[in-house]
């Protein structure tokens, strides 16, 4: 890979996010979070993954030679996970160009690069190209699977042969790699952000129609989609959603993988409107009519500086 990788190195911050202990996401995620941002145009703008700054009241951001600036968490995209910081001060760092992911392929090599404070740069190659549904209704596609895992991977840089960013640390995962189970990261693909970074820049979100959310955590289980969890204050616990609870139906259309549900919830309309919902609970069918919130709405706002 014929590119300079302390250079490259220098694009990213180590990043420390410290949130209120009662914010709706503190429980879950924590009230101190600590991850990478990347630095992604001249004005110092950082790229992060967004759980790592949702509701945070304050950002603190250390570049590689230790200087540690403020920042202000500026958006974060529910659809994609990408979060934005503006920093304070700007940091005398060059930033990442953004490159192209989707010509990633299985097999391709990359590196992963976090701030020189958690690990090296890490050597990877490209498991999987796949959707990715998650238990806390998220739904990706394409999303890029690598191994090893690397140990910091919140936040950190996906870099192609060229030296450009292709992908956003999101998760560690386990992923099957030549019939072996093994730890992977799934990456969230950079081409997801280019059509919504201005409307991000500019507005703190992208511009579409809230999604409609129901606070329930779900797995999908040999062609079933079970509830695991609910969220507190969310419209799932207000209609007695239950874990353990099957859900069987949105509307009169079966439920049967993580990605239907999501579709079917999402295709109802925007955050607000009535969603239809058959459940099963030890044996018996619960017809409900849960109405469904813009998550955004129960998050804390970041104080402007």
């Amino acid at each position: 890979m014929a590119f300079d990788n302390q250079l490259i190195g220098r694009s990213i911050v180590k990043l420390r996010a410290v949130v209120p202990e009662d914010a709706f996401t503190a429980g879950m995620l924590g009230s101190e979070r600590i991850g990478n941002g990347i630095v992604i145009n001249s004005d110092g703008l950082i790229l992060t993954i967004g759980y790592l700054i949702t509701e945070a009241t304050d950002v603190w951001l250390t570049v590689n030679d230790g200087h540690e600036v403020a920042g202000h968490a500026l958006a974060y995209d529910q659809v994609t996970g990408f979060g934005l910081v503006l920093p304070l001060e700007k940091p005398a760092v060059a930033a990442l160009q953004l490159g192209s992911s989707a010509g990633l392929r299985v097999g391709d090599k990359a590196q992963v690069v976090s701030h020189p404070q958690f690990a090296k740069q890490q050597p990877v190659h490209v498991v999987a190209r796949r959707e990715f549904a998650g238990a806390w209704e998220y739904l990706l596609d394409g999303a890029i699977f690598t191994a090893p895992a690397h140990p910091h991977w919140s936040g950190a840089a996906l870099i192609d042969d060229h030296g450009l960013l292709v992908g956003l640390g999101s998760l560690l995962v386990r992923e099957t790699v030549a019939d072996e189970e093994t730890n992977a990261n799934m990456f969230v693909p950079i081409d997801l952000l280019k059509p919504i970074l201005n409307d991000l820049m500019i507005r703190g979100r992208a511009d579409r129609q809230s999604r409609p959310w129901l606070g329930v955590y779900a797995v999908e289980v040999t062609g079933r989609v079970y509830v695991t969890g609910v969220a507190d204050g969310s419209p799932a616990q207000i209609a007695d959603i239950r874990e353990g609870d099957l859900i069987s139906q949105v509307g009169d259309r079966d439920v049967t993988t993580l990605p239907d549900f999501y579709r079917r919830l999402w295709s109802l309309g925007p955050a607000g409107v009535g969603v239809p919902l058959t459940t099963v609970r030890g044996g018996t069918s619960l017809h409900l009519n849960v109405r469904s919130v813009d998550r955004t709405d129960l998050l804390k706002r970041p104080q402007a500086h």
